[in-house]
């Protein structure tokens, strides 16, 4: 009688624990957005498009910041809210995570089966740059922006999509912060502006090697000092004559968005846009 009461007992907890751990992944599941979070609609040119929004409450009131995220190839929308939390770290602001169709990349999945963004101009029929004009276009129309303080992050292929974007959309953007990008097509096109490059010394996808000639040719661009000096942890300044410098923040890590990462391009942003 004992010992089957005692196997019951132990079921129970089981269960317990089970449904629990059930629970808890759950709560925890990538796919699922910040239930503060708006679902955007759009349709660019007969596409349907998406992106989640966090509008803080002040936003149709008073001059309102905007920082646009945009995920690696494969990534999602919904993962680039929780990696980078820009609602978190600046909740003032408004943060868009737009999400990207299937598109061919360059290092990986040359068929396209899993979502990106275009590499250059007028590759898939310059889909992406359409889509951030829309979403700019309802920003303006529906809230107070802050015309001076529009930014732009993202990682891998969206850090290379951000570079894209100051090449095409410069007039718009204050500043970027691109993660393990690279900028070989768009360079030329370049004008000075603010800018903190983020790559991993052991990353085996945009190689370290390739990511310290796009920060040298940034550096260039924006007429920097040539020697840097420290700003936060693990992150160089490069002060700059036009008033554009460039921060590179180079981590011990591989293809991937540093803890820290999000609270340091907040803390940039606000300095070169105050």
């Amino acid at each position: 009688m004992h010992q089957n009461l005692a196997h019951r007992f132990v079921l129970a907890v089981i269960l317990l624990i089970g449904s629990r751990a059930f629970v808890i992944a759950q709560n925890t599941n990538s796919s699922t957005a910040p239930s503060d979070f708006k679902h955007w609609d759009f349709k660019v040119e007969g596409v349907s498009r998406e992106a989640l929004a966090y509008i803080p409450p002040t936003a149709k009131e008073k001059p309102t910041p905007v920082i646009f995220v945009f995920h690696g190839h494969g990534g999602r929308a919904q993962n680039a809210a929780k990696m980078f939390a820009m609602d978190r770290h600046w909740p003032e602001a408004i943060s868009i995570y737009m999400q990207g169709l299937n598109t061919p990349g360059k290092l990986t999945d040359p068929e396209g089966k899993a979502p990106g963004w275009q590499k250059s101009v007028g590759d898939q029929q310059d889909r992406d740059l359409k889509f951030f004009d829309a979403v700019i276009a309802r920003l303006k129309k529906d809230y107070k922006l802050d015309l001076k303080r529009i930014f732009s992050t993202g990682h891998s292929n969206g850090g290379a999509f951000t570079y894209l974007l100051w090449a095409e959309r410069g007039e718009v953007l204050a500043a970027v912060a691109p993660s393990a990008g690279m900028a070989v097509e768009s360079i030329p096109k370049l004008k000075p502006k603010p800018i903190m490059h983020i790559a991993g010394e052991k990353d085996p996808l945009v190689k370290f090697e390739w990511q310290e000639k796009t920060i040298a040719a940034v550096r260039k661009i924006n007429g920097c000092e040539p020697e840097g000096k420290p700003w936060d942890k693990n992150c160089t300044l490069y002060p700059s004559t036009t008033g554009t410098p460039v921060i590179a923040y180079i981590h011990p890590g591989g293809h991937v968005v540093p803890a820290a990462a999000p609270g340091l391009i907040v803390k940039f942003f606000k300095e070169v846009a105050n």
